[in-house]
């Protein structure tokens, strides 16, 4: 961006991509940093290279105006797309309510007490279609999609690894759970084995003794008590 009293101009330079056999555009901005009208004209070296549009005309007072640089088709490419070409900016203040019409080339020309401002712009080439850029390889002659790739298969490789050691482990702990639960079901099952075998007995007893002495002995409840100590002994430890 540059810029005087006047006028401020952005960029400093008109960066045009390059491309054979076709036209390429830029834009250019005028903002005028005062509180008059500014009339401004755009000259090129090269006229027949290059459309301004417009190529003059009056910025308003703190206002912006946007300038078009066309340049022509090429049949070929500059050596190393180096170009000489530059543009002339001009600017003058102007009488309040002036137009494009009332622009006049004496507007613009030097005189003693005329402040008359002017800056210049080189024109860069640069490439339409710019390679892209080629990964580097490392020193030790691996590129960088080589090394991600190996990465990636170190990795896969641990996760395997610890996904079968996660996978032997819960078969360990299922098997042990298993041979637990089988524990506990056939001791569950001799409890209820032994409980049926003792209520038969009592029947049995029950019955020897409404047999012999229509009522219960004192043997019978001692029995009894004994039996009954024992299966609760059996529940508990089930």
């Amino acid at each position: 961006m540059i810029g005087g009293g006047l006028l401020k101009i952005h960029p400093s330079e008109l960066k045009l991509p390059f491309e054979v056999k076709k036209q390429s555009s830029c834009c250019m901005q005028l903002t005028n940093k005062t509180d008059h009208y500014v009339a401004f004209k755009v000259k090129t070296t090269s006229p027949k290279k290059y459309s301004v549009r417009p190529n003059m005309g009056v910025v308003l007072p703190k206002s912006t105006i946007s300038i078009t640089v066309t340049m022509q088709a090429h049949k070929e490419a500059p050596p190393d797309l180096q170009c000489k070409d530059k543009f002339l900016v001009q600017s003058v203040v102007a009488d309040d309510g002036a137009t494009t019409k009332d622009i006049t080339a004496e507007m613009f020309n030097k005189a003693p007490g005329k402040d008359v401002e002017e800056f210049k712009l080189r024109v860069v080439y640069i490439p339409a279609n710019p390679p892209s850029p080629v990964p580097e390889e490392s020193e030790e002659g691996i590129s960088p999609r080589s090394s991600v790739l190996e990465n990636e298969t170190q990795s896969s490789t641990l996760f395997d690894a610890v996904s079968r050691s996660f996978n032997e482990a819960s078969t360990e702990q299922s098997h042990e759970e298993e041979l637990i639960i089988s524990k506990l079901t056939e001791e569950k099952n001799h409890a209820i084995q032994q409980n049926k075998k003792l209520r038969q007995e009592l029947e049995l007893l029950s019955k020897q003794s409404r047999k012999s002495s229509g009522g219960f002995s004192i043997m019978f409840i001692v029995i009894v008590a004994i039996l009954g100590v024992i299966f609760g002994y059996i529940i508990k430890e089930t």
